[in-house]
């Protein structure tokens, strides 16, 4: 009889607490078990596990406590109901506990990043125009923020203003550093900042906080560099682009630097390119012009040459070379990598070609396709696989048709020109 009150209890606590998960509960420590802290919430009992608990903070008998449910779930035996003080939900709905505007939804909290105990950042953004989202989470004199830092044992807070602008974003994260230039990489989701000299430390923070709370915050990976750096990169970058033409042309290091500093990142660019760029570069003229891309364009015949019998002596079927996408040299590749028919292609995933990027320790780890090298999109690497399964015959190439918007297919076509629409009828019957 015992065990069955005991198992109608447990069922109770779960009942009670299985759809408050996301809310934030008070309650007295009830006890503390090897750092654990057991907690009395009146009717039930939960705990909040030592990793769950702010570095540095010590629960007594006795203690009010105040802290988030992440989870709920049936236990055969110990607490159902498990607290947590570090998450970053805990502290957006502290917030909303403090701030009215962001309690009614006028202010939106978008994300949080926190080292619990040490520091955290939160970006908001305002529906309404007229309210400062920043200064609403703040309050006078810093009350309604202070209120928030003095629950989570001073760990310091950056408000943020978020931004769909994902650089502008970015740039409010890095916040108090100064950005001087940002560049996306958004198929990686990767951008690349640029700070003065002085302020790199600032940006990085101390043992990487600053820039680590960023990234997580945006969900972005940051690279900092200063602005030494990146001259040294572009320097080192237009060296190498210059002796690229400087081989693939047989041109002098004059000409060839000209080209690289008018912008000219590759030799398929210089060929393809309309004549009149080149010709307008200062010192050259039609001719030189002219003569410029054909070489450009005997060069490049020559390498697909290559890469067309390296296809052939690796036994790439001629069929995959038809799949409308795939370069030689990206033939090639696949090759090396083993997938040399049409059905070999087709039987990849996105992924095998692009790679993935997975998560872990708040660090983003690239898992690299086959074609990583190329620059693929997830889209053009879908495409291409599917191309293949129309071609092997897995899929009809119908079905790759957008969509009918509405208004279009069945029912949805207009009247002729002829045949009255059904008001064009009653305007007719009535008259």
């Amino acid at each position: 009889i015992v065990q069955k009150v005991r198992e109608a209890e447990r069922e109770r606590q779960y009942d009670e607490y299985k759809d408050r998960v996301g809310e934030i509960v008070n309650g007295i420590v009830k006890r503390v078990e090897y750092g654990n802290v057991i907690v009395d919430l009146g009717r039930a009992e939960a705990i909040v596990r030592r990793d769950e608990t702010l570095p540095r903070e010590n629960f007594r008998y006795g203690d009010r406590i105040r802290a988030f449910v992440y989870d709920v779930r049936r236990e055969q035996r110990g607490p159902q109901i498990f607290l947590s003080r570090t998450h970053p939900e805990f502290m957006a709905k502290l917030f909303a506990q403090e701030v009215p505007e962001v309690y009614e939804g006028i202010v939106t909290i978008k994300s949080v990043a926190r080292d619990p105990g040490s520091r955290a950042k939160i970006a908001v953004v305002s529906r309404d125009a007229s309210i400062d989202p920043v200064g609403a989470c703040v309050g006078m004199r810093g009350s309604r923020v202070q209120a928030v830092v003095n629950e989570l044992q001073g760990e310091k807070i950056d408000i943020i203003q978020w931004s769909p602008d994902a650089a502008t974003f970015i740039v409010n994260a890095l916040a108090p550093a100064e950005v001087v230039k940002v560049v996306l990489d958004e198929d990686a989701e990767r951008i690349e900042v640029v700070v003065p000299d002085p302020q790199l430390s600032l940006a990085i923070g101390r043992k990487g906080q600053n820039v680590r709370l960023a990234s997580q915050l945006t969900g972005w990976d940051i690279d900092i560099m200063t602005e030494a750096a990146e001259s040294e990169r572009r320097q080192a970058e237009f060296t190498e682009r210059s002796a690229t033409f400087m081989e693939a042309l047989d041109v002098d290091e004059v000409i060839a630097q000209l080209l690289a500093s008018e912008g000219f990142s590759s030799v398929d660019e210089v060929a393809f390119v309309e004549p009149s760029e080149i010709a307008s570069i200062e010192g050259f003229d039609e001719n030189t012009a002219a003569e410029i891309q054909t070489r450009a364009r005997e060069h490049l015949e020559k390498i697909e040459a290559e890469l067309d019998a390296k296809r052939r002596a690796l036994g790439v079927a001629d069929e995959l070379a038809e799949v409308p996408g795939l370069t030689t040299a990206m033939l090639v590749t696949l090759g090396d990598k083993g997938v040399k028919t049409v059905e070999d292609l087709a039987d990849c995933a996105t992924d095998d070609l692009v790679g993935w990027n997975e998560r872990k320790d708040k660090d983003t780890i690239h898992h690299e396709g086959m074609l990583d090298g190329f620059s693929l999109s997830r889209q053009q690497a879908e495409d291409l696989i599917l191309a293949s399964r129309v071609k092997v015959g897995w899929i009809e190439e119908s079905a790759l048709a957008p969509e009918p918007e509405d208004g279009e297919g069945e029912g949805g076509t207009a009247p002729d020109a002829g045949t009255p629409s059904g008001d064009e009828t009653t305007l007719g019957a009535g008259n």
